[in-house]
């Protein structure tokens, strides 16, 4: 499995296009903003004659959608979103507003393609990712599980010896506590987590450094 990262938009997001040997690929989290990297993100997918066959959501915030609205015009692929953030991402302008963040390279998101549910499996080329619901950063937060890698993106659910922050609309402090400690914590200890903003790490240091984890 091949993950390529590109960091985007004043947020430092992290945006993964992850493919295989069958030249398909996923992308997850699209938050790229200005022009030059929503270019860079469909030249690498073209390049590498790549096949999107996902647009992976991790939850609704702004900075992680963003650029939805040009993998939807250059591949057809429509967001894939839990149902309990669909309100989020259909409201990323006042989400902006609310954040100070000026709207000149804003574009419309496009409708919903696919509500995605805790448990079912996303499948690309010859690999599988699994839907975990994770909520506390935001009410429908996901991370997304490949057992066959032991890779783990985790939006903004988990960081580098850090987590999310609750303190926006559908944040709750005890659902993400219970996030780590229910969903993410009983994951192998030596899967690489790749998280919404920051650099990967792996899950073993995380359950011994990291402070969050009980």
């Amino acid at each position: 499995m091949v993950i390529k990262t590109f960091e985007v938009n004043p947020l430092q997001e992290n945006c993964y296009v992850v493919s295989d040997d069958t030249k398909d690929c996923v992308i997850i989290d699209c938050g790229a903003y200005y022009d030059a990297e929503r270019q860079a993100i469909a030249n690498y997918i073209r390049d590498n004659k790549l096949t999107p066959k996902h647009l992976l959501c991790t939850h609704g915030h702004f900075d992680h959608n963003f650029g939805n609205d040009t993998i939807f015009d250059k591949f057809g692929l429509k967001p894939e979103i839990h149902a309990n953030d669909e309100a989020l991402i259909a409201d990323v302008a006042h989400q902006c507003e609310m954040m100070g963040m000026g709207l000149a390279y804003y574009r419309q998101s496009p409708p919903i393609g696919h509500r995605l549910e805790d448990g079912e499996t996303i499948t690309f080329g010859t690999h599988s990712l699994k839907v975990i619901h994770t909520p506390g950063h935001s009410k429908g937060g996901v991370v997304f599980y490949c057992e066959a890698e032991k890779t783990l993106f985790t939006g903004d659910t988990l960081f580098r010896m850090s987590v999310g922050r609750t303190d926006l609309p559908g944040g709750s402090w005890g659902e993400l506590m219970d996030s780590l400690e229910e969903k993410i914590a009983t994951l192998p200890k030596d899967t690489v987590a790749y998280p919404g903003h920051g650099p990967k790490t792996l899950l073993s240091d995380e359950f011994s450094m990291n402070p969050y984890f009980r």
